[in-house]
């Protein structure tokens, strides 16, 4: 996996790694107690986490689950849905948007790892509301 590139996102690290087929995939840590985006769907992007390493709270269209290693959240589109780690150990998962295009919401509002205080910045008030304000040019319908 040559030219990764590694963003953190409103609170999550996210390695992304380039690809030649019709797919987004990413790798993620999400540090202890850290919640996710707001609730939100995509209408042409199916979505699918693997957990590695923790568990992740999901909720999907309602319903909440914890997802162990080994396990998968299947997201299809039109699915609302957003995660969170309630834990106090980190999460590490994979994810896959399928299909590709997705990726650049993390370049676009992303926070470059070697920046200091990436994490912290990446959850700054100003970097929220770009997140907020431009989800819906990747497919990221938000509801609050």
């Amino acid at each position: 996996m040559k030219n990764n590139s590694v963003k953190w996102v409103i609170g999550h690290k996210v390695t992304l790694c380039d690809q030649s087929d019709d797919y987004d995939l990413a790798i993620g840590e999400t540090p202890a107690q850290v919640p996710g985006p707001p609730p939100h769907l995509h209408h042409t992007f199916h979505e699918t986490f693997l957990i590695v390493e923790g568990e992740m709270e999901f909720m999907i269209n309602g319903e909440t689950k914890i997802y162990k290693s080994g396990q998968c959240a299947d997201i299809p589109p039109n699915t609302l849905h957003t995660f969170a780690n309630k834990t106090d150990k980190l999460c590490r998962w994979v994810n896959i948007h399928r299909p590709r295009g997705f990726s650049e919401f993390f370049k676009s509002v992303g926070i470059p790892e070697e920046e200091e205080n990436a994490r912290g910045n990446s959850i700054a008030p100003e970097v929220i509301q770009k997140v907020i304000e431009t989800a819906p040019d990747f497919d990221m319908q938000i509801k609050m």
